[in-house]
């Protein structure tokens, strides 16, 4: 909106307005511009969407008073504790788009100086759930796995949901793209099917196969949770880990969730005693919330594997599942599906992930799951397209790989072109511990 018609309405950048066509109206928050002409507004797609306009629309704009969120979200830069209907409050106010970028951050930062106490999680939790749709499938039990992230080549879901589904058990897998990192789940598994799947499409891969792991950005489930991981990521902090977590999970249904917490220098977790204290609380809110929860520590100081880029770890990922995987990547693969299974009932569940691994049924379960999303089951290793170009890096002298940076690594990754060109990244010729 133009200065001048700011100033004949009373209103300030950041003050909202309401915009009204015909029987459609939505709350915005005004931006002003001294150089904008006057008499005309200019909207984003997702107002010109939600009101079906047209150039040359004729609207009505009226200011509206600020929400009462605002309040709630001030109590919690003053360090109060929040209960759960202004929790409630706050995120419904977020995902209708009535909070500005400055009051959401504004609301993070908060989150993060001074804490949450387990019944604001819960409360966060239940509220982003409330927030989107959720899925019901036709099983009484579902599986699923998670990993809080910050390791590089962490392909782990590429092997433990296809084991997992081998032995019998639904394990219906959403999950992200990268954010920082040079692979999100769901950009290596592109490189094998679609994973843009619509709820109607998921449902009916899980009743044919039992699992799939597609891209969750498109399934409004806990959209409150996108929205703040908007503004968590150039503020590098993280308060809302353990309710954007679990939401995503409730709101799939899940009702045993194992969560992969990787440790070490250069993960997220730096030390064990942060680890065990993340673990007691994932396990808490997972019975508060009904799930029954398991937490594993895992190795964090170094990439999951030799493959980094999201073509390169399909490929490794697909090697894995043939047999011929780097041993850190089965054991950790096995571990986690073996954690899975023992949640369920099953005996020595390392050793049955590992038969069922060894055997090729996993391999032939992943077929199933990338057929049923529309990829070519048939596609080997070696059928994946990597860049063109490529150079080896030697060192400058011997010796012994004492450690290695993972976030150097990702640096490099995505300086080589992952994730946006898919068949770009590194391949590890050593890590920690190998003799150069």
């Amino acid at each position: 909106m133009s200065k001048i018609d700011a100033e004949r309405m009373g209103v300030l950048s950041n003050d909202r307005v309401m915009l009204r066509l015909d029987d459609n109206r939505v709350v915005t928050i005004i931006n002003i511009s001294s150089e904008f002409p006057e008499g005309h507004l200019g909207v984003y797609r997702e107002v010109k969407s939600r009101l079906d306009l047209e150039e040359g629309d004729i609207l009505q704009i009226s200011p509206v008073q600020r929400p009462e969120s605002l309040g709630y979200i001030r109590e919690k830069i003053l360090g109060e504790r929040l209960t759960p209907w202004k929790l409630g409050a706050i995120v419904r106010d977020v995902v209708e788009r009535h909070l500005s970028d400055i009051e959401l951050a504004s609301f993070v930062t908060a989150l993060q100086i001074h804490g949450t106490s387990m019944e604001e999680v819960e409360a966060l939790s239940r509220a982003m759930v409330r927030s989107g749709r959720t899925i019901k499938f036709d099983k009484g039990i579902i599986l699923d796995k998670h990993s809080i992230g910050g390791v590089p080549g962490d392909k782990t879901t590429l092997v433990v949901v296809p084991i997992v589904a081998a032995a019998g058990f639904t394990i219906p897998k959403s999950s992200s793209r990268a954010i920082t990192s040079p692979a999100g789940t769901a950009d290596r598994m592109e490189a094998l099917s679609p994973v843009d799947l619509r709820l109607d499409q998921i449902k009916e891969v899980i009743s044919e196969v039992g699992a799939c792991i597609v891209w969750g950005g498109s399934l409004d489930l806990a959209p409150a949770d996108d929205l703040f991981i908007r503004v968590e990521y150039p503020l590098s902090i993280d308060p809302l880990l353990l309710p954007s977590i679990m939401s995503k999970k409730a709101a799939m249904g899940s009702t045993h969730v194992i969560v992969d917490i990787p440790v070490g220098i250069g993960a997220k977790i730096t030390t064990r005693g942060q680890a065990e204290q993340l673990a007691m609380n994932f396990i808490e809110l997972g019975e508060r919330l009904g799930m029954s929860v398991e937490c594993v520590l895992t190795e964090g100081g170094q990439p999951v594997g030799n493959a980094i880029g999201p073509v390169l770890e399909a490929r490794e990922a697909l090697e894995t599942l043939a047999g011929r995987g780097p041993e850190d990547l089965i054991k950790k693969s096995t571990g986690l599906a073996g954690t899975l299974l023992e949640m369920v009932g099953e005996n020595d569940g390392q050793e049955k992930a590992q038969k069922i691994l060894s055997s090729g049924r996993a391999l032939e379960k992943m077929r199933q799951i990338i057929e049923a999303q529309g990829g070519d089951p048939d596609k080997r290793p070696e059928d994946l397209a990597v860049g063109e170009h490529w150079v080896d890096v030697e060192a400058s002298r011997s010796g012994n790989v004492l450690w290695i940076s993972n976030r150097a690594l990702a640096h490099l990754a995505r300086e080589a072109g992952a994730p946006g060109e898919k068949g770009l990244g590194l391949l590890l010729h050593v890590k920690t511990g190998d003799k150069v």
